[in-house]
């Protein structure tokens, strides 16, 4: 860059300006992108190949292919692996986050994943879309990777089981002609996802898409042709501090350069409302690609033309960027500014996307990328950590100690500080460890607070409105004893408390007074959580809870015994602002969203609300008395939930389906599939109906029985076909509530250690993939690795492995039935089948076999069921047989199921 960047060196002829020239692709290349190590380069092109290239390590002058010996080049590159899959031109590249993956898409309508540290390995082809594929990126935190095509869709892949995630349309309805690339880019603190050729009232923007619910509401207006790359600079910025004025810190922001088919090239800060430059007809065609600097102050662009353009910005233009360590410690109390809200000319508001800067990504290894833990932490600062209990010191000095703990990253804070309707922020809620009660005043001090170590759970995240809950801290009793020699249990009022805490949603441990004595001291810990005027909530339901605490004194003299009675905190999950207007995209295949516009001003100065839903080009609408919190909806039911707690539910052709339901207490979560309908009350009780038939099928259940007594929270919500809620906890738990049995059934644990030991992959048929999709696969995520993983990490002993590897896929068999998921239940049955044939545990199988069979004279009084779960038994036997059949130990056994089957075809 030397040569580009300083003039004496372009002049200099002893510095190169060209290092290599590869000649290997056959057809015109399409994109080049550096893997994040440097380490390689990959290259796709009209001949239908991924090159991967890397800098060989002898050194010599080789000539340029065709140069007739004039032209050396200084640096070798080779060809270290070709990559062939694609059955059409190459049209984007993209290396995952710590490279673990290469992307690569293409006009054969795929987008392939390969196994960047095993090339040429394939580890899923994404199939969806309808049209040419031409760009593709990798949300920061290697959760998502999104690509976008010419069938006028955005669609978002999880890279947990490689299955859709979303499919976004709407801001691409109107987008007429194509372009020779569509490069969407995310920002780098994972928060916004930008698409390229989108539509705005027939003007070209870049969509801005909120990765909280995939919301469509701002975009990058101005330029007069569409759209054609994105590219979001790699730094995060603050402003920077001018000599003299005061040294508050700002707000941080990030930095996105906007390239069209108008030639012309825009550059966008978040925290500006109009563009920082837009330089016009930099090139004499389209621009092609943009890629920033690493240092974040260059940017070169390229066009059709042929040419290559280099843009230098100061700080003094672009601002301070970031250094790991302030992304991770100095700025998260500054984080949530109020957002700039604008309006373009024709109305539309803009807002001016907000950066929450807390990207750094643990230290998790390649190794570990595939199994993140995904669970979240959620409204308030949530003191724990992975491996113990943490305990929380009480500063003694001031009563206002309390609640001064500020989480690392601040979930959405009090009123006016995001848009309503995202009251609870997705990912960015840090979940800190304080350390153990060392220092006194540990907490008093934000700064002093450690981000989670390894796997931090900032990467965490929930699904669309995913509730938390409140935490019950274990007071120590060096910290009892304190506040009693202070006197401080005395008068601490809720209102002073959160009056003095952090402008966060923080649950704050509240004390009170209750009888001292020297021998015992009885103290009732309450969990109040500010709301959003900063009033605590009402609730009245604390549930007695006792912890016996014990003081080292204690251990010599049973009667020294500190006693704390805390009630447990009332369960209190996140309930959805207020919001003027949402769009809500339902489902892509169908193509439905929903659109809601709360207070249209009517007749007689009454205000109603206004739904809208879209499906497939077919609209509807109707309205409603009251403000509409949040939707939800499926290719069979639209539901709403309004104020005054009624909750409001409609076919697809927009007519209501029963009078307006009155809930126990407000709304957090609502969930539509088929025609099931699941609400879940910020009181944590649970509902589903399904609303054709007009049954109840879970009656306000509650979340207590799951969530008691540990400060998890619930990361993930599931609503499967069947009307079976599932939980994801964020300590990798997830529970699926059975409505026949009336009980929460733990269905998958991601620190289960039966997974981590068992080895079935000798039973698995060759033609079967490892990965069976379905609830149970997204609930419990890759799980495949498992048991690979184990026999390397440890040799087990034959008989514990055999032990193991049972009691696993019993599970899995008995978590498939319980969610009632068809096809995932026959594939872990096959594969517990052939693992008992292959080990050789006849009691079992036979147990197995006569379950299938049945009984051949099938009487009026059987208990027998011909069907599990949907599938015919005797279907699922003959399946089996020729398992049973290849081992000679059970040649009885098939030869009595086979005739049994024979008699009743015969029959």
């Amino acid at each position: 860059m030397s040569p580009v960047l300083q003039e004496d060196d372009e002049k200099d002829e002893n510095i190169p300006k060209m290092l290599c020239q590869m000649d290997n692709h056959l057809a015109c290349v399409n994109c080049v992108r550096w893997s994040n190590s440097g380490m390689y380069l990959a290259s796709g092109g009209d001949d239908k190949l991924i090159m991967v290239w890397k800098r060989a390590t002898y050194i010599g002058p080789s000539t340029v292919f065709g140069s007739s010996g004039k032209l050396a080049n200084v640096e070798q590159w080779r060809c270290v692996s070709i990559l062939r899959s694609h059955s059409g031109d190459v049209m984007d590249v993209a290396w995952s986050p710590h490279d673990a993956w290469l992307a690569s898409c293409s006009v054969d309508n795929t987008v392939v994943i390969w196994n960047a540290v095993k090339f040429p390995e394939i580890l899923a082809t994404l199939r969806g879309h309808s049209g040419l594929v031409k760009g593709l990126t990798w949300d920061p935190v290697g959760k998502y990777i999104a690509s976008q095509a010419d069938d006028r869709s955005l669609k978002v892949w999880r890279t947990l089981d490689w299955q859709l995630e979303t499919s976004i349309t709407k801001p691409f309805d109107e987008c007429g002609g194509t372009t020779h690339v569509l490069r969407l880019s995310w920002s780098p603190d994972g928060h916004y996802l930008v698409s390229a050729h989108a539509m705005n009232n027939s003007g070209p923007t870049a969509q801005i898409i909120e990765r909280e619910g995939w919301k469509t509401n701002m975009d990058f207006v101005g330029h007069r042709k569409a759209v054609t790359v994105v590219k979001f600079n790699p730094k995060i910025f603050k402003k920077k501090q001018k000599n003299g004025s005061s040294t508050k810190p700002s707000c941080p922001y990030c930095c996105c350069a906007v390239g069209s088919k108008d030639r012309s090239l825009s550059v966008w800060l978040t925290c500006l409302k109009r563009p920082l430059v837009v330089i016009h007809e930099l090139f004499d065609k389209s621009i092609m690609d943009i890629s920033w600097t690493l240092n974040g102050l260059g940017i070169l662009v390229c066009s059709m033309d042929g040419s290559v353009a280099f843009l230098d910005f100061s700080q003094d233009e672009l601002g301070d960027p970031l250094s790991e360590e302030e992304k991770v410690g100095e700025y998260p109390q500054n984080l949530l500014k109020k957002q700039v809200e604008t309006r373009t000319a024709d109305g539309r508001r803009r807002i001016t996307p907000l950066c929450i800067a807390q990207l750094d990504t643990g230290d998790f290894s390649t190794a570990f990328f595939n199994s993140i833990p995904l669970s979240g932490s959620l409204a308030g600062s949530m003191l724990s950590s992975h491996s113990s209990p943490q305990l929380l010191p009480l500063d003694t000095s001031t009563p206002n100690s309390f609640g001064t703990s500020k989480p690392s990253t601040e979930p959405a804070a009090a009123a006016g500080t995001r848009p309503a309707g995202n009251s609870v922020n997705k990912d960015s809620v840090n979940a800190t460890s304080a350390p153990a009660a060392s220092s006194p005043s540990v907490l008093t001090t934000p700064s002093k607070i450690e981000p989670m170590k390894a796997f931090d759970s900032r990467f965490t995240e929930r699904s669309k409105a995913t509730p938390g809950a409140p935490v019950l801290t274990s007071v120590t009793p060096t910290a009892v004893e304190r506040l009693k020699e202070q006197n401080l249990v005395k008068e601490l009022r809720p209102r002073d408390l959160l009056e003095s805490s952090s402008d966060s949603d923080e649950k704050v441990p509240v004390a009170k007074s209750s009888s001292l004595s020297k021998r015992k001291l009885e103290l009732e810990v309450e969990t109040v959580e500010k709301k959003k005027k900063g009033r605590p909530r009402k609730d009245s339901r604390l549930m007695p809870m006792s912890l016996s605490v014990q003081s080292p004194a204690a251990l010599t003299a049973e009667k020294d015994t500190v006693c704390l009675s805390v009630p447990a905190p009332t369960l209190k999950l996140p309930m959805p602002g207020p919001q003027r207007a949402f769009t809500l995209q339902v489902s892509s295949d169908p193509s439905m969203y929903i659109e809601v516009e709360n207070e249209v001003t009517a007749v007689g100065g009454v205000k109603l609300s206004r739904l809208k839903c879209n499906r497939e080009g077919k609209e509807w609408e109707t309205v409603l008395t009251s403000r509409i919190l949040t939707a939800a909806g499926s290719c069979d039911v639209v539901c709403v939930a309004c104020e005054k707690r009624m909750l409001s539910v409609f076919s697809t052709c927009g007519r209501r389906l029963l009078p307006p339901i009155l809930l126990s207490s407000p709304i957090s979560t609502l969930h539509c599939t088929g025609s099931y309908v699941m609400a879940l009350t910020a009181a944590a009780t649970l509902s589903v109906w399904d609303v054709h038939r007009q049954v109840v099928v879970v009656k306000e259940e509650s979340l207590h029985s799951i969530l008691a007594g540990s400060d998890m929270t619930v990361s993930q919500i599931l609503l499967t076909q069947h009307g079976i809620p599932v939980m994801n906890l964020s300590d990798g738990k997830a529970y699926c509530f059975n409505p026949s049995l009336s009980t929460w059934n733990l269905v998958s644990d991601k620190q289960d250690s039966l997974a981590q030991c068992a080895d079935f992959r000798s039973s698995l048929p060759p033609q079967d993939a490892m990965l069976c999709s379905g609830p149970l696969a997204i609930v419990q995520g890759r799980a495949s690795t498992s048991g690979r993983q184990a026999a390397r990490l440890f040799s087990v002993p034959h008989v514990v492995q055999q032990e193991t590897t049972l009691a696993y896929l019993e599970n899995q068999v008995a978590a498939a039935l319980t969610l009632q998921s068809s096809h995932e239940y026959r594939h872990w049955l096959l594969l517990y089948a052939r693992y008992l044939v292959n080990e050789g545990f006849e009691y079992r199988l036979r147990e197995i076999c006569k379950d299938l069979l049945g009984p051949v004279h099938y009487s009026t009084g059987s208990q027998w069921e011909s069907t599990v779960v949907g599938l015919r038994k005797r279907e699922l036997l003959k399946e089996l047989l020729p398992v049973i059949g290849q081992n000679l130990r059970f040649q009885r056994l098939f030869t009595e199921c086979q005739e049994q089957l024979d008699i009743l075809r015969d029959k």
